[in-house]
């Protein structure tokens, strides 16, 4: 905390008044970064549908993991301490930016009432973040050294999901 008072201009105790502890400062950096990426992908998916949803949802949130690994990195293992936790809430749009983009796919439905059955709504959610998150953070940290061009890999993981989205 003294660190961060310093780079921003403040003493340590002044810092205290606009946050609770380390905890509570990493609380608000994972919550602005999921509303900032929710933010990303529904805006880039809105008005697709089916692929071309898929792929502008996955290249936003690529391009955001990249241009901001570290306020990303905050947002995993960090749990809400409820529903009302704005941490929660933040959550939950960029789930629901994901979520419409699956509305474009027939996710086995339920025949009774017309709509995707949860548990596979939730094995794709998972599924696709799997791979976005995969890649993005991969990438985020150098780790891709083989001399394929990273970008057309990157549409091959949404043609793959495509497949399997379509397939299921």
């Amino acid at each position: 905390m003294g660190l961060l008072a310093e780079r921003v201009g403040v003493r340590t105790p002044s810092l205290y008044k606009h946050v609770d502890g380390q905890e509570d400062l990493n609380r608000r950096i994972a919550t602005l970064a999921l509303n900032e990426a929710a933010d990303a992908v529904g805006a880039a998916a809105q008005g697709h549908t089916g692929r071309d949803a898929l792929a502008a949802a996955a290249r936003a949130f690529r391009a955001y993991v990249l241009e901001h690994p570290g306020r990303y990195a905050a947002t995993i293992g960090i749990e809400p301490s409820g529903p009302d936790d704005p941490l929660a809430t933040a959550s939950r749009r960029l789930l629901d930016s994901f979520t419409a983009v699956l509305r474009g796919y027939e996710i086995a439905e339920n025949a009774e009432i017309a709509e995707p059955a949860e548990p596979d709504v939730d094995h794709a959610l998972r599924t696709l973040r799997s791979l976005c998150h995969g890649f993005a953070t991969l990438q985020s940290a150098d780790a891709f050294q083989r001399s394929a061009d990273i970008d057309e890999s990157f549409e091959w993981l949404i043609t793959f999901a495509d497949r399997g989205l379509r397939a299921t």
